[in-house]
């Protein structure tokens, strides 16, 4: 189990699946939060009211439930695995409300099909280490046109993963933490 670190629903147990999960830890999800909100602050721009995150790769849903916990309108959580979707569904239950979050148990690319209803703070990218997706869907997430110059797209990866960069994105941060990267990008304005 691991806990929410902060936000209304700090100290609240999240279950993670026996398998095929690798939760991100709580000094990662620290880390990671402290860099989005010291960011948000100093460009003066709300990271979490009326605003929505977007979890791929979600597994427990921790980072997309802290998110919420600290005060986001909705998140939508993108998993695939049908036994990783039940602890994902009992997660949400627990620190949201029925209506601020949706499971999608679809292929990421079916982003396309989803009506956002808040404008999009945060996008989490935390695929298993051996995938390597990240150009791919950072060209989906402009073709489709989901993220503003307040978007902040936050990617893990191997610390030896290269990252391509796409041309209308740059990277604001980027962290190594024992072996992994966090890399934390914006739509250039």
């Amino acid at each position: 189990m691991i806990n929410i670190i902060g936000g209304n629903k700090k100290g609240s147990k999240l279950i993670v699946p026996a398998n095929d999960v690798r939760p991100t830890s709580a000094i990662k999800r620290e880390a990671i939060f402290s860099i989005l909100e010291s960011y948000a602050l100093k460009n003066a721009f709300s990271l979490y009211k009326n605003k929505c995150v977007i979890d791929l790769f979600a597994g427990s849903g921790s980072l997309g439930l802290e998110a919420i916990s600290r005060g986001s309108s909705f998140g939508y959580f993108f998993e695939q695995n049908y036994e990783v979707n039940k602890c994902l569904e009992i997660n949400c239950k627990k620190i949201c409300t029925r209506h601020q979050y949706d499971i999608l148990q679809q292929d990421i690319s079916s982003i396309i099909n989803i009506k956002i209803a808040y404008p999009l703070s945060i996008i989490f990218i935390d695929p298993p280490y051996n995938l390597n997706p990240f150009e791919n869907l950072l060209n989906l997430f402009l073709k489709i046109n989901i993220i503003t110059y307040e978007t902040i797209i936050v990617i893990q990866s191997a610390k030896n993963t290269s990252i391509q960069l796409i041309k209308s994105l740059t990277i604001i941060k980027e962290k190594i933490y024992g072996k992994t990267k966090i890399t934390f990008l914006k739509k250039l304005q």
